[in-house]
């Protein structure tokens, strides 16, 4: 038994038991993996390309339709909206012109009456003035404007510069107008007194009647006589010795100072005697104070 090779010890191990469901690995593996490997490599090839199940053509025609259903809404619901409050609006603007009407309508009247009281008037002083101071009351109806007037005189018209956007020398830079061309209030105020001291016993300008109240200003570059805009050329109508009057107006201060405005400044004059004038009387003559006459009651 010496001569004899050893054989290793041969390790008997113990079997171990099977799984209960080793038996079940087809149905198992169908569980796990329900999709087909190739089906399963598809969806991650698309996962990884970032593409969804929905083409990109399909996905636009579905935005567009769900927009267009927006938007068609949204018309809807306004045109619903202006059905229900345009009857609302259309009363509302019918009561708005109705009342316009009708402040239009009173505006009229009120201004009808105004005028009826301004005839009233003016009848009832020229009636006072004629009973009370005979030839004396004619000159001072005439003087005060509240009779018309007619007789010769002078025809006198001032207009501006033909551009009057030009600026220049002189006085008329203090007054802070940049386009000197224009004809001013002041310039009219000094042309009417001139007038005046010249011997005219009527004045208007563009047919408005001068009286001892009369004012002649300005708002913007519109002149006002008695609170009315004029618009230029303005004429001016004097009544008086025609001749007479325009050589004294063009001899005296206020006319030389025209004079100069047409020479430095381009504004545009002339002046002519007149033989017949017919000027308007005043609209109206308000008195300020009225006192009674010493020796007579009061009824």
């Amino acid at each position: 038994m010496c001569g004899m090779p050893q054989q290793p010890p041969v390790r008997s191990t113990a079997s171990r038991p099977s799984r209960p469901d080793a038996s079940m690995s087809l149905l198992t593996t169908v569980m796990d993996h329900s999709l087909d490997e190739g089906y399963s490599e598809a969806a991650a090839r698309k996962r990884e390309s970032g593409s969804t199940g929905v083409p990109k053509p399909l996905r636009a025609k579905l935005g567009l339709a769900v927009g267009l259903v927006l938007a068609a809404m949204v018309v809807t619901v306004g045109a619903a909206q202006a059905r229900i409050a345009a009857p609302e609006l259309a009363k509302e603007r019918r009561e708005l012109i109705d009342r316009v009407e009708t402040a239009t309508r009173d505006a009229d009247d009120l201004e009808h009456e105004v005028d009826e009281l301004r005839g009233d008037v003016s009848a009832r002083q020229r009636a006072a003035l004629k009973e009370h101071g005979g030839d004396g009351a004619e000159l001072v109806a005439l003087l005060s404007g509240a009779t018309e007037v007619r007789g010769p005189g002078v025809k006198l018209v001032v207009n501006d510069k033909k551009q009057a956007d030009q600026g220049g020398g002189g006085p008329r830079e203090s007054s802070g107008f940049s386009d000197t061309g224009r004809v001013r209030d002041r310039d009219m105020q000094r042309v009417v007194n001139g007038l005046w001291e010249s011997g005219a016993e009527a004045i208007t300008i563009n047919d408005q009647r001068l009286t001892a109240l009369s004012a002649i200003r300005a708002a913007g570059d519109a002149i006002l006589v008695d609170n009315k805009p004029l618009v230029p050329p303005y004429t001016v109508l004097a009544v008086g010795d025609g001749q007479q009057l325009s050589t004294r107006f063009q001899n005296s201060h206020d006319g030389q100072y025209l004079h100069a405005l047409q020479e430095n400044f381009g504004i545009r004059t002339s002046i002519a005697a007149v033989d017949d004038l017919r000027l308007p009387a005043a609209p109206s003559v308000t008195v300020r104070t009225a006192e009674p006459k010493a020796g007579k009651g009061t009824s």
